[in-house]
């Protein structure tokens, strides 16, 4: 997890500096949640750059304010609507940190123990270690979702729909109802990822 880390810290660093030098003094700040939302895009064929770029602006979303509720990403009515609105938000916020944080753990991944691989073994290591870091923090932000799904579940919303935001509404209620549970898709990825590690850790000089 600190190598991509410190890699990516890298790549921050350089945009940063770059944006500064090439945007104009008068450009438009990235302060708001929706703002840095906004920033989040997913490739079609996306790379371990790409999914940490995502990360990052996730991240900074989750740390930012609100903006007003006029610049909210849906239609926003009452003070009921807008509270439902910050949760929904927050959920959906910590789901594509879970998925970005399970595609870039894949890149890290490996599925099996090759005996072939036996001459590469501490460097397999390494990556399953990668990988099981990218998993573990999924699983802090699958919890954080599904915590903010709760609050969106409160029986004061019962009959509130935001019509604008059907795709979180989906989320939400997919999670309640238990169709949605990265929880047991990343926990049955880490005991595969263990055992794939025992077998690396199984080879000798004898192996291949």
């Amino acid at each position: 997890m600190r190598r991509f880390l410190s890699h990516f810290n890298k790549f921050v660093i350089f945009a940063c500096v770059l944006f500064s030098v090439a945007a104009p003094s008068s450009s438009w700040v990235v302060r708001y949640k929706e703002q840095f939302y906004e920033l989040y895009h997913v490739h079609y064929n996306q790379y371990p750059d790409d999914a940490m770029e995502n990360i990052y602006w996730l991240e900074r979303a989750v740390e930012a304010d609100f903006a007003n509720p006029l610049y909210a990403m849906g239609k926003i009515e009452n003070e009921k609507d807008w509270e439902k609105y910050r949760y929904l938000f927050m959920m959906h916020i910590n789901l594509k940190l879970v998925e970005q944080h399970l595609r870039l753990g894949s890149k890290w991944d490996k599925q099996n123990a090759y005996f072939f691989n036996a001459p590469w073994k501490e460097q397999n290591l390494d990556s399953l270690k990668t990988a099981e870091s990218c998993y573990t923090t999924a699983l802090v932000y699958w919890n954080e979702a599904a915590l903010w799904a709760e609050k969106a579940n409160q029986s004061q919303f019962r009959f509130l729909f935001l019509q604008d935001l059907q795709a979180w509404e989906d989320e939400r209620e997919r999670i309640a109802v238990k169709k949605l549970d990265y929880g047991r898709t990343i926990r049955r990825e880490l005991a595969r990822l263990e055992k794939v590690r025992a077998d690396f850790l199984a080879m000798d000089e004898n192996t291949y």
